[in-house]
């Protein structure tokens, strides 16, 4: 029904319907929030802390439910037989957009444990959703420039303790914790800028992986590697909202974190950061690979929605 509106149209709807969404779900979030800083119980926190997921995985159903409603999205997942709920992941995927947060979602919400990502320190304040993944136990990382660290060395220091104390959390609770390894969304500009050895992707970024399964050692066995491509070449969450996204290609590929690379230290051990470069090099060769295969296979199907 909605699908045939024009699409600035289909736009401010979805967009509206994504909104009444979110606030729909945050009102008992937010509520759960202020028992869960009221009573400092760890056992009556736990029992929040599931709460507060089930009703983040709920909001993505809604959003989930609302895409079906307003799109026609062609969605081609293969890889994801044997995810289980109750393992630790590591998650890595290429980046282009914020749409890569919703498709990612979509693709593992009920599948594997609730799916929690590194975010830029100022996005805490972002209405609603801000103050809901700060609720979820979200890793808040300041960016420094260049020019600041050089003058500030110690300012290296703070993300990664910052991922330490979020990951010590999560012990004994399955995770999943994504890491956009380019670190930045893919833009061609940046791309030449950079002068990426790859074709599709910027150069992966090894650090924050490394301090994420040193602080959760023991916990963490499977890193999936996840490819995301959009034929069509559009990608921006407008694009998405206002249906100019007809099909979405995801490649889910479990892959074993190697029992060497368990309790080593990156920061400090220099053999254990290069076989880790190595290793995460390969990843990136085959993603970049396997994309090129993705677009040119794909190419006759793109071309008939242009």
């Amino acid at each position: 029904m909605f699908t045939v509106l024009p699409a600035p149209v289909r736009g401010g709807l979805s967009l509206l319907l994504f909104i009444l969404n979110t606030v729909f779900w945050c009102t008992p979030l937010y509520v759960l929030l202020l028992f869960k800083l009221a009573i400092p119980n760890r056992r009556w926190r736990a029992f929040l802390a599931r709460r507060l997921v089930w009703i983040a995985e709920s909001w993505i159903d809604g959003n989930n439910l609302i895409l079906n409603l307003t799109q026609r999205i062609e969605w081609d997942v293969a890889g994801l037989d044997g995810l289980q709920r109750d393992e630790w992941y590591l998650v890595s995927s290429n980046h282009q957009s914020w749409v890569d947060i919703v498709v990612l979602q979509r693709v593992f919400n009920h599948r594997i444990p609730f799916l929690k990502f590194f975010i830029k320190q100022q996005l805490i304040w972002v209405p609603l959703l801000g103050g809901a993944w700060w609720a979820l136990d979200f890793p808040f990382m300041k960016r420094h420039s260049a020019a600041y660290l050089a003058k500030h060395p110690e300012a290296k220091e703070q993300d990664q303790e910052t991922t330490r104390r979020m990951c010590a959390r999560f012990q004994d609770t399955p995770i999943t914790l994504l890491n956009f390894l380019e670190g930045t969304r893919f833009q061609p500009a940046k791309h030449a800028r950079q002068r990426s050895s790859y074709r599709h992707l910027l150069r992966p970024k090894a650090g924050g992986l490394a301090f994420a399964l040193e602080a959760l050692v023991g916990r963490m066995r499977t890193l999936l590697d996840v490819t995301i491509v959009y034929p069509d070449r559009r990608n921006t969450f407008w694009d998405l909202l206002c249906g100019r996204v007809h099909r979405v290609i995801v490649r889910v590929r479990s892959v074993p974190i190697p029992p060497e690379f368990l309790n080593r230290d990156y920061r400090n051990d220099g053999d254990f950061r290069i076989a880790f470069h190595r290793w995460l090099g390969q990843i990136w060769t085959d993603k970049d690979a396997l994309i090129g295969e993705l677009l040119r296979a794909d190419q006759p199907a793109a071309g008939d929605h242009r």
